[in-house]
């Protein structure tokens, strides 16, 4: 059987690296990262904008230093306007530079870097059509989902959950909707905009840095896709394994049986070679009645007249085995013979045809010698 262990070992081994290169792609594939800053990292395309109050009359200003190694602005809320606001928008585009709605549905998080000066409160909104109420050319009307995060003068990490922003108040009461309807997608995502509140810095020159900006998700596909692909592979393989198994103990077996079959009764036990007639007496008389319950060492002692030490000394010169050893081989050798060729008989049966008064001991027996137990060895033969 060392062939067969060696070869479910090659087996296991190889299939265990595959499992880990399989595990590792899909794995890599389920959890998604999707940078969108540093711009030549991104796997989007965008444009940077600014927005403020100045279209509505207020003063507030703001300027971009980069936008493509980090998002670097500076800016000024003034108290001018009655809502003062400056934000930088991260627009979403074609390759011909034109706005598009991106699909962020897949994603459940956005992660990111920050550091201000001063310290200050900011918001980050993800501006989506609303099927609903949007009207494309007008993103006053789109829907935004935002959430609120804090900075200083320290890079602090930060991670958002996209699956529980918050809409603000003023969006519902503008287009007269409950605002329980606060279900939104990210299917159709203009722009990510980071913008300030009412509680950043009012009249004072600020500055904000944000650094590797990276959307997060899980596409559970992949992980059920792994599942199935280990289901089948380790089923094949234990498949596999089993008839392996099979054909080369049926192999062993047939060959152990034909390398003992010289010993049996039903194969004429050839005596001729032997010198003297104590050897031919002793081989003959239990190749005749080994099957006899009752056969032990007193009773070939008894039959021939031969001394128990000189029966053990000739079996050991003759064959290598001890009296009790070469009388299991016979009935064992036997018994396998009947197991392959008498389908009507059962393993009772044959225990006690071939000289055993206990089945139990049979098993035990049979299964030292052929591996496997009478049941098994007759199943197999019967394949």
């Amino acid at each position: 059987m060392q062939e067969f262990y060696n070869k479910a070992l090659m087996g296991f081994l190889c299939l265990l690296a595959v499992s880990v290169l399989v595990g590792y792609l899909c794995l890599n594939r389920t959890y998604l990262h999707l940078p969108l800053v540093p711009a030549g990292k991104s796997g989007l395309l965008w444009r940077a904008e600014t927005n403020s109050d100045a279209h509505r009359g207020g003063l507030s200003s703001i300027t971009i230093n980069d936008d493509q190694f980090s998002l670097n602005f500076d800016f000024t809320i003034s108290k001018k306007a009655d809502y003062p606001f400056a934000s930088t928008e991260l627009v979403f585009t074609d390759p011909s530079g034109k706005p598009v709605l991106m699909d962020l549905s897949r994603y459940d998080s956005i992660s990111f870097s920050v550091k201000c000066s001063p310290a200050n409160t900011l918001t980050l909104i993800l501006m989506t059509f609303d099927d609903k109420v949007s009207v494309a050319s007008d993103f006053l009307t789109y829907r935004l989902p935002s959430a609120f995060f804090s900075c200083n003068h320290q890079w602090t990490s930060v991670e958002l959950d996209l699956t529980r922003l918050e809409t603000p108040q003023w969006w519902f009461d503008m287009f007269k909707l409950e605002l329980s309807q606060q279900t939104y997608t990210l299917d159709k995502v203009a722009k990510v905009v980071v913008g300030t509140t009412f509680q950043s810095p009012q009249e004072l020159a600020s500055n904000v840095q944000l650094d590797d900006i990276t959307l997060n998700g899980r596409d559970w596909r992949y992980s059920y896709l792994l599942g199935v692909l280990m289901l089948a592979m380790w089923s094949a393989y234990l498949f596999w394994l089993f008839r392996l198994h099979t054909q080369i103990l049926m192999r062993d077996l047939k060959d152990k049986i034909q390398k003992d079959r010289p010993l049996v009764a039903y194969q004429q036990l050839s005596v001729e070679p032997h010198r003297d007639k104590e050897k031919s007496a002793i081989l003959r008389f239990m190749a005749t009645e080994y099957a006899n319950p009752d056969l032990d060492l007193e009773a070939i002692v008894s039959a021939i007249g031969v001394n128990r030490t000189k029966v053990n000394d000739i079996l050991k010169a003759e064959l290598g085995f001890t009296f009790s050893i070469y009388l299991n081989k016979l009935r064992l050798t036997e018994a396998s013979r009947l197991l392959a060729e008498k389908d009507e008989a059962n393993v009772a049966e044959i225990a006690y045809s071939v000289g055993y008064k206990n089945v139990s001991y049979f098993n035990k027996l049979f299964k030292e010698e052929y591996g496997c137990t009478p049941k098994t060895f007759k199943s197999l033969c019967n394949k």
